[in-house]
């Protein structure tokens, strides 16, 4: 076993931040569909936890933005001429399709990637799979610049390897982060692998959702844990609920978070919750960890408070005294059901014993909370020290990047924006400049 630390690497929201609604599924994002946003608020409420947590002694870092809007996707599609005519065309004729090119869904950073620490592989290297994300077209892009940044910022091949996403079918739809977890004794032991899925492609018979889709299937949880080369006695897969997956709980994430051996779950979050929590139980001990479930029942927080709050989309983060710390934003403490709850949580004398709270506001009108902001990844000293570029969130760079915002990002983005070639310009400008304050040249190709 190494000592490593898990770094938070949080989306940097970008200068294009809107509120389009494009995510079916996702509640939250269709109830302010196409309502004004404020992208400059949006950034600084994110830059404002990664530098509170970072104050705070956890280790935490940010991921770019991706570039906006994306005229790959447009032209793909047969819009033409200048960069302004492409806009106004695909305004005229298609303003569904020049939202998904705006789309702002990039900063939900867990959906990037999966992640596998070093102390799990087979090669004794960190691994990621870039999401192929190919539920939605918004998203479905979205690989090309993640896979670009992870390799720019995991250069090193001693320690990191980058796959490429999974062929972009239904039968392997990839979600990332955000239907996966790890448990273990710390961050630099062997653990286990936690893969949650909501649809299996070759069993027709399997149980899938009726209203919303599954994004996540067997076969891409599977095929990610063979790249990885995980031990197969310390993987495990589940399948989500489909009845909450049709309530609004389109990742895993949105009704269950695990942490260290703790893993903090709705009733309802599992088709089957015994044999999940069993067989989480019997691998975690399997590692020299006591599993220990902390388990909400439905009769005090109902699905539809859990998705409204955001309550499980919170980060779980482990502290120095070895208890841990729940990361809830503004809704919880709104929600009297989530509120109450939470209060008899901390005094319980359970694993989780103080709560911090945070205004992200703007970027959960969007359709996610904390955890989706945020990739973790598990580094040892060695790995971190060899990351490209200035990614580790210091005062420094705190304050170099509120600069950064507050030069280039408007306080106001409203529906009719996407079709002006100005926004396009400064969101390109504002990305030139971010390149060299992070220190990673050439990570956007703007041609």
């Amino acid at each position: 076993m190494r000592n490593a630390r898990e770094y938070n690497f949080d989306g940097l929201v970008g200068p294009s931040h809107n509120y389009a609604g494009l995510s079916f599924g996702n509640v939250a994002s269709f109830s302010n569909v196409r309502s004004a946003s404020n992208p400059r608020l949006a950034a600084l409420q994110g830059l404002a936890k990664m530098r509170d947590l970072a104050a705070r002694g956890f280790a935490q870092a940010v991921m770019p933005p991706q570039a906006r809007p994306n005229f790959r996707l447009l032209r793909s599609l047969g819009f033409s001429g200048t960069d302004a005519d492409v806009l106004a065309q695909a305004w005229r004729e298609a303003p569904v399709i020049l939202s998904c090119a705006w789309s702002a869904a990039p900063m939900w950073t867990a959906n990037a990637a999966t992640v596998s620490p070093s102390a799990d592989t087979r090669d004794g290297r960190v691994h990621f799979t870039a999401a192929n994300l190919n539920n939605k077209l918004h998203r479905s892009e979205e690989h090309v610049q993640a896979t670009r940044t992870l390799r720019a910022i995991f250069a090193d091949h001693d320690h990191f390897v980058v796959h490429d996403p999974l062929p972009p079918t239904p039968a392997f739809g990839d979600e990332g982060a955000a239907n996966h977890t790890r448990f273990a004794a710390s961050h630099g032991a062997a653990g286990v692998e936690f893969f949650v899925y909501g649809r299996v492609e070759f069993d027709p018979s399997a149980p899938f959702p009726k209203k919303y889709p599954a994004r996540q299937t067997l076969e891409a949880s599977q095929a990610v844990a063979r790249l990885h080369g995980l031990d197969p006695a310390r993987t495990v897969f589940a399948a989500q609920n489909p009845d909450v997956i049709d309530q609004g709980v389109f990742h895993n994430d949105v009704i269950a978070v695990g942490n260290g051996n703790v893993l903090f779950y709705h009733e309802q979050a599992f088709a089957d919750e015994a044999a999940t929590i069993e067989a989480l139980r019997r691998s975690v001990a399997g590692v020299g960890a006591e599993f220990v479930p902390v388990r909400v029942d439905g009769g005090m927080v109902p699905v539809a408070d859990a998705v409204a709050s955001y309550l499980f989309n919170s980060q779980l983060l482990s502290k120095p005294d070895g208890r841990m710390a729940l990361l809830v934003p503004h809704e919880c403490r709104e929600n009297a059901a989530v509120a109450n709850y939470l209060a008899g949580l901390v005094s319980s004398g359970g694993p989780i014993d103080e709560l911090l709270e945070f205004d992200l506001r703007q970027s959960m009108r969007n359709g996610g909370g904390p955890a989706c902001l945020r990739l973790r990844v598990a580094l040892t000293d060695e790995q971190a020290a060899s990351l490209h570029g200035s990614v580790i969130m210091t005062e420094t760079l705190y304050a170099q990047l509120v600069e950064w915002v507050e030069r280039y990002y408007r306080d106001r983005v409203e529906p009719k924006d996407l079709m002006d070639p100005q926004l396009a310009i400064e969101c390109t400008t504002a990305l030139e400049a971010l390149e060299r304050i992070l220190g990673l040249p050439g990570l956007y190709d703007f041609s």
